[in-house]
């Protein structure tokens, strides 16, 4: 699967677009914009891009109205296939925002719905009573998404639905060549919906990639063969930067090993899972770090773990926003992308990443682990490298035995010998990948 060796970068389009933030119906081709960033994704070493909500709905694009065109705010569906052709031809794969858990009101078949009641072909799409009411005073009751109400609960169980979202995807590669599906809020689809889904995808002849939004729990419910091949690891997500925060390195390591140890009993050895320091929906990593000479260390602990790394639009230089400052301070629009030394080491992390089979697919083990040290073995195959990371003010000499004599790190390029110890500089990482 072509998305375990890769590096992914998160756009949110309508945030980043700078489209109303209430749909206006006027057609504006924004979404070119983001051809005019190819060359700078390309360059900082990622190649796949995710795109959150693009298609047609109310706001801010989880209340799709139409999965089968492009949002009119960001311009049509040439538009966007020509944004595709453009990041294809930069080696750039594409994957979407699947919402198929809930739509808007503004959803066609909902509105025919409203309109005829009983008498409309789509009242069985969405979980629906006409014995009661709805706060906009529809004449029936509906399943909203966790109390939403604007997001309208569609019944995954009925085979239409399912066909018409498997016609659309459909439609998505034959008019984008898409690569894959992010499915949002994937822990509340039904599992027979994400098996049909996989089968389906899997029938499409491509390496067609699907990966989910999880939260907490069992991840091994919605990954697996016949399942989703990835998930968001959220769990791994608190622990980057809480380590950093508190300076104890043993949270986000012993996350680690639980999830990719050794031992047996270890939750998801030989899956890859979705990495972040930041997305859409939480606060910058920039303005949650309370040491900024922490931030390359946590994009080093983030490309040094297993699974596979995803960066937020904006974060690669180090842009700041806050949750409690609402959506629109997470989604915002830049003019054009920056780049500065944190970018500089963000693209060095992502080359090095994808250049490493290690890295990609390799087991994990602690080595060394203090508060404010680690060293992470990372071996696949007849390749091992090494994650040190020192995230204190002051150097540090690690001993320990190297089983080798030298190595190469792989973000500078520069030999190291591990005779007499280890210097770890404050502030510092490494990926040593070590001699045969």
């Amino acid at each position: 699967m072509w998305a375990y060796e890769s590096v992914f970068y998160q756009i949110y389009p309508i945030g980043f677009c700078d489209a109303p933030r209430v749909n206006d119906g006027i057609t504006v081709p924004r979404i070119s914009k983001v051809a005019d960033w190819a060359d700078h994704i390309s360059k900082l070493g990622c190649n796949a891009v995710y795109f959150s909500p693009i298609f047609e709905s109310d706001s801010h694009g989880y209340d799709t109205r139409d999965f089968r065109k492009i949002d009119c705010r960001l311009g049509t569906n040439k538009d966007f296939a020509a944004v595709c052709e453009t990041l294809h031809e930069n080696g750039i794969k594409v994957v979407l925002d699947g919402v198929f858990n809930h739509v808007g009101r503004g959803f066609w078949a909902f509105r025919d719905v409203q309109e005829k009641k009983w008498d409309s072909p789509y009242k069985d799409w969405f979980h629906i009573s006409f014995d009661g009411n709805s706060n906009y005073n529809d004449g029936f009751w509906y399943e909203g998404w966790e109390g939403h109400y604007e997001l309208v609960k569609l019944n995954l169980k009925n085979p239409a639905v399912v066909q018409h979202i498997f016609d659309c995807i459909r439609l998505w590669v034959e008019e984008f060549d898409i690569d894959g599906l992010r499915l949002d809020v994937a822990y509340c689809l039904d599992k027979d919906f994400i098996r049909q889904l996989r089968a389906f995808c899997d029938s499409l002849g491509r390496d067609f990639f699907l990966v989910g939004e999880l939260l907490h729990g069992d991840y091994n419910q919605f990954v697996g063969d016949q399942m989703l091949h990835s998930c968001t690891n959220y769990e791994c997500y608190k622990g980057l930067y809480s380590s950093m925060n508190s300076l104890n390195l043993f949270e986000i390591t012993h996350s680690l090993l639980r999830q990719f140890g050794p031992e047996n009993w270890t939750l998801y050895r030989g899956k890859h899972l979705l990495d972040f320091v930041d997305n859409h929906d939480v606060t910058r990593i920039a303005s949650i770090l309370q040491n900024p000479k922490h931030l390359p260390l946590v994009y080093a602990l983030q490309f040094g773990m297993p699974g596979i790394p995803c960066v937020y639009y904006g974060s690669e230089w180090g842009a700041t926003g806050e949750k409690h400052q609402g959506d629109d301070a997470l989604r915002p629009s830049f003019e054009k992308p920056l780049w500065n030394d944190l970018t500089d080491w963000i693209a060095a992390l992502a080359k090095a990443h994808r250049e490493s089979k290690a890295l990609c697919y390799g087991d994990f083990k602690q080595v060394v682990l203090t508060n404010k040290q680690c060293i992470w073995e990372r071996i696949f195959e007849d390749e091992r490298v090494l994650i040190a990371v020192n995230i204190d003010e002051a150097p540090y000499v690690a001993h320990f035995d190297a089983k080798c004599g030298q190595a190469v790190d792989l973000i500078s390029g520069k030999l190291h010998d591990f005779g007499g110890g280890s210097e770890l500089p404050a502030y510092s990482a490494f990926f040593w990948k070590c001699e045969r």
